[in-house]
């Protein structure tokens, strides 16, 4: 029996493995080649919800989406990736195994970097994982068991990109709700760049007016030099007190794709051509946060699920096409919006590589909602024919245009 194996699943890797299965079963050929899916956890992580700090809402169990489609799936550590060979070495709980493939989709995500900081690694906390969140969290809630100082309910966001501005406007309402004296809650973001959001186009005054409105202390253009257990040292010779630091720098491809015989990017991502192959490499496909390509003819792919879903849509159809001898779909997005959830203030709304405001306020909350809760979402009521009609190859903008507009 042929085999497609995926490796992830994240946005990329789960929507891939939907989609070929989807493919397989329109073809006839479902019962002649198995798809399996190799992942860390059990479960499908939607990390673009971890700034909410509630990593529970989080999780959508594999078994929900890949067992009534017929997808296996094995939790396990990827060891080692021979395309030579075709073959991939597993490490689970209770063995090492070596999977074959005859077709292989690499879907293995971003990581946070980590500058050389002294004491960042180990003092700073980050919401990059669902682990690490959880983390975050327990941290959070035993606040109010930690003596009383000066930084008990301060917390420093390092890192005002999109990430880390979500991050800090969701901490004044999480911490106020843990202190017993509110006058004691800080949030602090730091970015070196000159100012807050910088790359948020015109979205970035906004951004500032909503850190302002909920008491969020911002401090562009500061360098940070070390971080500490009761704080963080700055390069200007400053000291900040805080219980909580959080870190929301870059993000580079998961570190284990470099050694794949083919071309990177300077984050370290698999060059793909527009079906999502991998040029260099036989049978190999990639897609999500560790594949790029000129996605609208032009431009890089951004870190995001919102183009780490259809590439695995399109790549998940692909794949198993390729294995099929038809023909494969080639992948193109024009559209790009950015939508900024700004916690109880609001969100914003933009589109455009150069992100032109459309939208801010409460009304774009919703759609940040239906986006985050909703659209990216597998469906998770375990019917077949939901799952696979979901996984169709195609863009899934008018829904979110109806909701914004």
């Amino acid at each position: 029996m042929n085999r497609i194996l995926i490796l992830g699943a994240g946005f990329a890797g789960l929507w891939a493995a939907m989609a070929a299965a989807r493919k397989l079963d329109e073809s006839g050929r479902a019962q002649t080649t198995e798809i399996l899916v190799v992942d860390a956890r059990p479960f499908h992580s939607i990390r673009v919800r971890n700034y909410e700090l509630d990593p529970a809402a989080t999780q959508v169990p594999l078994a929900d989406v890949l067992e009534p489609i017929g997808v296996k799936w094995l939790t396990g550590t990827i060891e080692q990736i021979d395309t030579a060979q075709h073959t991939v070495t597993v490490k689970t709980a209770n063995d090492t195994k070596v999977l074959n493939y005859a077709r292989l989709v690499v879907a293995l995500g971003s990581t946070l970097v980590h500058p050389s900081i002294p004491g960042l690694v180990e003092h700073a906390f980050d919401v990059d994982t669902f682990e690490n969140t959880n983390t975050l969290l327990a941290h959070l809630r035993s606040l109010s068991t930690q003596p009383a100082s000066a930084g008990r309910y301060t917390a420093v966001v390092i890192g005002a990109g999109l990430t880390g501005s979500e991050v800090a406007a969701e901490l004044p309402a999480k911490l106020s709700k843990l202190a017993k004296n509110t006058a004691e809650v800080r949030v602090i973001l730091i970015d070196h760049l000159p100012r807050i959001a910088d790359q948020m186009g015109e979205a970035q005054p906004v951004i500032e007016t909503a850190m302002r409105s909920m008491g969020v202390e911002m401090r562009p253009g500061v360098q940070v030099s070390r971080v500490t257990s009761t704080g963080v040292e700055l390069a200007n010779g400053e000291t900040i007190a805080a219980s909580t630091v959080i870190w929301c720098g870059g993000f580079h491809a998961n570190p284990l794709v470099k050694e794949l015989p083919t071309q990177h990017d300077t984050l370290g991502r698999i060059q793909v051509d527009e079906y999502l192959r991998v040029p260099d490499i036989p049978d190999v496909f990639a897609a999500g946060d560790c594949a790029n390509l000129a996605i609208d003819g032009k431009n890089d792919i951004i870190m995001s699920c919102q183009y780490s879903l259809p590439m695995g849509r399109f790549c998940g159809h692909n794949v198993a096409a390729n294995l099929l001898g038809e023909a494969l779909l080639p992948l193109r997005i024009d559209d790009y919006v950015t939508c900024v959830d700004l916690g109880s203030w609001g969100a914003v709304y933009t589109q455009g590589r150069e992100r032109k405001l459309v939208m801010q306020g409460e009304q774009v909350k919703r759609t940040k909602q239906f986006i985050t809760h909703e659209l990216i979402y597998p469906p998770i009521n375990r019917n077949r024919d939901d799952i696979l009609q979901a996984a169709a190859p195609t863009l899934a903008t008018e829904s979110l245009e109806n909701k914004v507009l």
